[in-house]
């Protein structure tokens, strides 16, 4: 949610960024947002100047009073009354348009950064730079779920029994390399001075709102039916709300967590669910990187946040790449954002596995998080980065690192996690 001020002072910067991001139908928000504000204003300028007046007729009844012209100070305790209802009905009409004018700003997406390159969609995102050298081996790499299955490491059919489409089995080696690479991502962040944490996985709607736009919290949310409660798609919903209503000291910023936790999508949209892989899940797991900063400080931090996923691909010998996320691709709260993706050695392309965005103070704004410096406040930025999603980050390790006999080497980094163990082959 963007500064009313943007309405007030420049809504043609607001119009041209919701231009940017070929979102047209909204534009008339920002004419009707900006005439109810104006309204706003104008009732609760009468309101306070009608309660001065209040305040000062107050005091003159208690001098008539003293005075003993009783006649006179019941009078102008009626014409008090008469003024207190007034009042009333001024605060309700301006509670009443404080609410439309909030709906229809949740709305309008927030101001994104100069840098963000203008495109309709994902196909017009921009490539940033490659990081390590992509290789297609002389032998055929399988699809990732027949090297799975083959190593008796996947059983989609009987999740399908259990559970529908977009669900698995992990088991064995597979399982455990699966464990070993979200163990691994929490101590590379641990190493990097971000605090661990495990959140919780349901959060109210509130908090849900507070952390996303509309239209991804429908396609993405599932909600507990007769509960206000949803299941998370990202601890970023959790480790945000976990600041809703609160102010911290400026002294105690940046504050730098990494979280696990399962997450779950509903997948909704043109992608669809994958049949037989594990590319798009209803089900996975994360360890996420959440920065809570000066707004000041918010570029430095994303800079350094998605550099950290290049650096965890790199020290399990995956290639990657970083792309930079278009207007078009953007969402609504977003003001900068870029993937991290992976090679595909089977496919010859690049694929997903990481996401690092830039929200400027619009989820602090959303859920009133603060920082005070001396007697002052301000809306803190926040900052969110994947650090590794499996089953995806799964993927690009066992393609990487299919060899020819349909064994997989494990990473060197990851060879602690799994007892020692260098190599999956077929038992």
């Amino acid at each position: 949610m963007i500064d009313i001020e943007y309405i007030r002072k420049q809504k043609d910067l607001v119009k041209e960024n919701i231009k940017k991001k070929f979102q047209d139908e909204k534009l008339s928000l920002v004419d009707e947002v900006y005439e109810l504000d104006l309204k706003r204003r104008e009732i609760q300028t009468k309101r306070d100047n009608l309660q001065a007046d209040k305040n000062k007729k107050a005091k003159e009844i208690g001098i008539l009073i003293g005075q003993k012209e009783m006649e006179s100070a019941d009078n102008l305790k009626k014409l008090v009354n008469e003024m207190n209802k007034e009042i009333t009905t001024l605060d309700n009409d301006e509670k009443e348009l404080a609410e439309k004018i909030k709906k229809i700003m949740m709305v309008i997406p927030n101001i994104i950064d100069d840098s963000v390159p203008i495109g309709k969609d994902d196909s017009e995102n921009v490539e940033i730079e490659k990081f390590g050298e992509p290789v297609v081996p002389d032998y055929e790499i399988p699809y990732h779920s027949d090297i799975c299955e083959a190593l008796e490491g996947l059983d989609k059919e009987s999740a399908g029994r259990t559970s529908g489409n977009g669900f698995y089995y992990l088991k064995g080696d597979i399982a455990r390399l699966h464990s070993a690479m979200l163990s691994y991502a929490r101590d590379f962040m641990i190493n990097k001075g971000f605090t661990y944490c495990v959140p919780p996985f349901m959060i109210h709607s509130d908090v849900v709102t507070g952390v996303m736009s509309f239209a991804e919290m429908e396609n993405m949310m599932y909600k507990i039916e007769g509960e206000d409660l949803y299941l998370i798609g990202t601890s970023e919903h959790s480790m945000i709300g976990k600041f809703k209503d609160q102010i911290v000291k400026e002294e105690e910023l940046p504050i730098t967590l990494t979280s696990y936790s399962p997450c779950f999508r509903k997948e909704v949209g043109a992608h669809g669910l994958e049949e037989r892989g594990l590319y798009r899940v209803h089900q996975f797991e994360k360890q996420e990187m959440v920065v809570l900063c000066k707004p000041e400080d918010a570029m430095d931090w994303y800079n350094k946040m998605w550099s950290y996923t290049v650096e965890f691909f790199r020290s399990l010998d995956v290639p990657v790449r970083t792309l930079e996320c278009c207007s078009g691709d953007l969402a609504d709260l977003k003001v900068k954002s870029c993937d991290v993706e992976a090679w595909s050695p089977r496919q010859k392309k690049y694929f997903e596995v990481g996401s690092c965005s830039t929200l400027g103070d619009a989820q602090a704004r959303r859920l009133s998080i603060r920082a005070k410096k001396d007697k002052k406040t301000y809306y803190v930025s926040t900052l969110n980065n994947t650090v590794v999603a499996t089953p995806r980050g799964l993927i690009a390790v066992i393609e990487n690192n299919y060899q020819k006999d349909g064994s997989i080497l494990i990473p060197k980094a990851l060879q602690p996690y799994m007892g020692g163990k260098e190599k999956i082959a077929k038992k």
